[in-house]
């Protein structure tokens, strides 16, 4: 077994963080989780039985930017990993919801936030000694269009244009990366890329430098987690059932943390730069892979400018 050491995980009431925590904790990690509500999180922690002695709970509200640094400042702990996975998905909305800063809102959680986060730790993993120093981020199939997922046109596969929103400030009327109308399925989407393009670029910048190892991941389909809680109750019925008895992707929450943590945790996994998969049909001896990412995740220049409208957006 590897080596224990004290990993941050965003967003672990439910799903796939809640369970990452479970299996990091039972191989001896300490997890300090964040959220919206630490009480909550705690509550979720319970009803698994995880070990109290093995976790911290924070208060981290990943949209709010002043939440995420208070948040960072408040931690005393050394840290020797980190996992973003915390994500807002909202389809049904008509219009955008903003974030304290006028972000648009998925935008705001999924990438505005991680990215500050992980740049306010990266110091902190740096100076570890742990043989896991990493940073792990949730992408999705959605947003690959190397992938089957990635290209389904509904409302629209995942596009940042030219970042003409990045450019205007993202603040209303803009609530695209591309500067467009306002699509939500569409804008989750879009999160996720920057998600992806974040890890490569992180990883072309800073892995030789820090040995950190940078990577993303897509764990399966967890079709029934609550981050589809905001969908058509059809859909929420309908999507588990197709994933399970269609397609063959369906993969429970509780092997997609397990997985989490093996990307965490794992000597198999210490390879930066890589988006690992089980592919979309999950076979019962099925071994991780290095996906092929969309060149939409992979361009330097696109990467280079998302990097730096983003330092600018989140004030660094």
């Amino acid at each position: 077994m590897a080596t224990p050491g004290t990993v941050l995980i965003t967003g672990t009431t439910s799903g796939v963080g809640l369970n990452a925590t479970r299996a990091l904790v039972a191989q001896g990690w300490t997890v300090i989780t964040a959220n919206r509500s630490p009480q909550r999180a705690a509550a979720a922690a319970d009803a698994l039985d995880i070990p109290k002695q093995r976790l911290r709970n924070v208060l981290m509200d990943l949209g709010d930017l002043n939440s995420v640094r208070r948040a960072v400042e408040s931690l005393s702990d050394p840290i020797d990993a980190l996992v973003c996975n915390a994500a807002v998905y909202k389809p049904k909305l008509k219009q955008p919801e903003r974030s304290p800063q006028g972000y648009e809102n998925s935008m705001a959680t999924n990438h505005f936030g991680h990215f500050l986060l992980v740049h306010l730790l990266l110091d902190r993993i740096k100076a570890s000694s742990h043989p896991s120093r990493r940073v792990v981020i949730l992408g999705t199939v959605t947003a690959n269009s190397k992938e089957l997922g990635g290209k389904i046109p509904i409302p629209a596969p995942a596009d940042l244009g030219d970042l003409s929103g990045f450019k205007a400030g993202f603040k209303a009327p803009v609530s695209m990366a591309s500067g467009r109308r306002f699509k939500p399925g569409k804008a989750y989407k879009d999160s996720k890329l920057c998600n992806m393009i974040t890890t490569q670029e992180l990883h072309r910048r800073l892995h030789s430098e820090t040995g950190i190892v940078f990577t993303s991941l897509y764990p399966g389909c967890v079709a029934d987690t609550p981050l589809f809680r905001n969908t058509p109750r059809a859909f929420q019925k309908i999507f588990p059932w197709f994933q399970k008895n269609i397609t063959g992707g369906y993969v429970t929450q509780a092997l997609a943390g397990e997985r989490v943590a093996q990307v965490v945790a794992d000597p198999d996994f210490s390879e930066s730069g890589v988006h690992w998969s089980w592919g979309n049909r999950q076979n019962k001896e099925g071994e991780q892979f290095s996906q092929e990412l969309s060149d939409k995740a992979t361009d330097p220049d696109t990467a280079h400018r998302v990097w730096d409208l983003s330092m600018t957006l989140v004030g660094l």
